[in-house]
């Protein structure tokens, strides 16, 4: 059998029996709606999980405002003593001897 071309095509199409372009159609409908069925769970599921973050920092951001939190970090020095310290700036950019 040779190469079909566009009109032996829509010839053969339109040779077949209706409970096959039924069978097609209803093929295609429950392939489209399964298709956005998919999508909505999938933007179903990204959306109660977006929530649910949005719903802890929330909870966070308010348990801030009631309760006070110690400062991060470790607890300041309560001894402030100064110390007279002698220092001595060595000046290495006249050091171009070598050894």
């Amino acid at each position: 059998m040779g190469a079909v071309n566009g009109k032996q095509f829509l010839e053969m199409l339109a040779r077949l029996p209706a409970r096959v372009w039924l069978q097609a159609i209803l093929g295609l409908l429950g392939f489209i709606v399964l298709a956005v069925l998919g999508f909505a769970v999938i933007a179903g599921v990204a959306a109660v999980i977006i929530i649910a973050i949005l719903a802890i920092k929330a909870r966070q951001w308010l348990r801030g405002f009631f309760v006070s939190t110690p400062p991060a970090g470790p607890p300041a020095r309560q001894d402030r003593k100064v110390i007279d310290v002698q220092y001595e700036i060595v000046d290495k950019r006249g050091d171009d001897v070598r050894r």
